[in-house]
């Protein structure tokens, strides 16, 4: 499959706006800001002493806000979504957002949220009414950056969030977004779809991190630090992906001079990571789609080029898996898959693993000059390694 050893690529942008780069995840390095930055600005805007001259209000906290509006969806969906602090055994941690899943306590996120926590960490998930449950992950795929976690002793009142349909969503949709940007909980923001299967590899900007690769839905609701994991809904409320990552201008990872909204926010579409969600319940394990080639994860806008070696030494063609039995060879430069363009080897990835194994594709590809096309059985992977 894909060479366990891959890397974040470097910090451009590729030819068809594959972001493979400055993407960078939207969790908050060290929890604890957000009550500071509130504090701050409390103290700035502390008056000198005033009086002022309330408008005859008759009524107003009575005002009864329809289902569809924004105010409406926010209410609505505000109870089922969770502030997510993860510790590691040494202390160091990070803020992101989940959301209630299912019944069982099951709570959808980010797996660079809950990365922290992994080895023996600390996971706890904060409602908006003040609830704090300790919470254990069930299952994380660093790959597609979706991970499970699950309440202990979760409550019997839990309402899960219904699941949209991401492959219906259009450009112009309107968006909203639930985090906790900057450790500022229960926060709601709100824009439209900007693009749709645009090609993201994120990562959070340090050396050991590896990428992840989606094929992801942007929107332009403020989307920062500490979104990460949180819903974006439709307009009628319903989750259409999981914020992951944002455009940032500065290409160094979240830290001291950590990065805000630009308007570029990038989101898991949530057929993915439904599928993902329910592999992890299941068995603890992702499942992940593969062609069983090695790509080039370089700057490319030619297309995705079958490499002359796999990772580790081993073979660039898999023998016998599915690129193989189609005849693919090394040296081959894959343009299409299905009709979605391919401009590099991490949009080939992110491509496709918004299918599942046993999905039938069609691959055009680049051998000698000419064009080829070759339908092929998309093979499995279990695991990240």
């Amino acid at each position: 499959g894909w060479g366990a050893s891959y890397q974040p690529p470097a910090p451009k942008s590729s030819g068809r706006g594959g972001l493979i780069a400055a993407v960078l995840v939207a969790a908050l390095v060290a929890g604890g800001i957000g009550g500071g930055i509130g504090y701050t600005l409390a103290k700035d805007n502390d008056s000198q002493g005033s009086t002022t001259v309330s408008a005859n209000d008759s009524g107003a906290s009575q005002v009864k806000r329809s289902a569809g509006t924004i105010a409406g969806v926010a209410s609505r969906a505000l109870p089922s979504t969770v502030t997510i602090e993860a510790e590691s055994s040494n202390g160091e941690g990070g803020t992101g957002t989940g959301f209630v899943f299912d019944t069982q306590g099951h709570i959808v996120t980010n797996n660079h949220v809950v990365a922290d926590a992994v080895d023996g960490g600390k996971l706890t998930a904060t409602f908006p009414d003040g609830r704090k449950y300790d919470a254990e992950i069930v299952g994380h795929a660093q790959g597609y950056d979706v991970a499970v976690v699950k309440l202990k002793n979760a409550p019997t009142d839990l309402k899960p969030l219904a699941l949209g349909d991401s492959d219906k969503v259009a450009v112009g949709d309107e968006t909203i977004a639930i985090g906790a940007p900057f450790g500022l909980s229960n926060t709601v923001t709100t824009g439209i779809i900007s693009a749709k299967n645009r090609p993201v590899a994120s990562s959070d900007g340090s050396s050991s991190s590896k990428a992840s690769y989606m094929s992801a839905l942007q929107t332009d609701a403020s989307i920062n630090p500490g979104n990460s994991g949180g819903p974006l809904l439709s307009a009628a409320g319903a989750v259409i992906g999981i914020n992951s990552a944002i455009q940032s201008t500065n290409s160094g990872g979240f830290g001291s001079g950590q990065s805000g909204s630009i308007g570029l926010g990038f989101a898991i579409p949530i057929n993915q990571a439904k599928y993902v969600a329910q592999q992890l319940i299941k068995t603890g394990k992702p499942v992940y789609a593969k062609i069983g080639a090695s790509v080039s994860l370089e700057e490319s806008t030619n297309g995705a080029k079958i490499t002359d070696q796999g990772a580790g030494g081993a073979a660039a063609v898999e023998t016998g898996g599915p690129a193989d039995k189609a005849g693919l060879k090394p040296g081959d430069v894959i343009t299409k898959l299905d009709d979605s363009v391919i401009d590099s080897g991490p949009t080939l990835i992110g491509e496709i693993w918004t299918h599942k194994p046993g999905d039938k594709v069609t691959v055009t590809y680049k051998r000698g000059g000419q064009d080829h096309t070759v339908d092929l059985t998309l093979g499995s992977r279990v695991g990240d390694n």
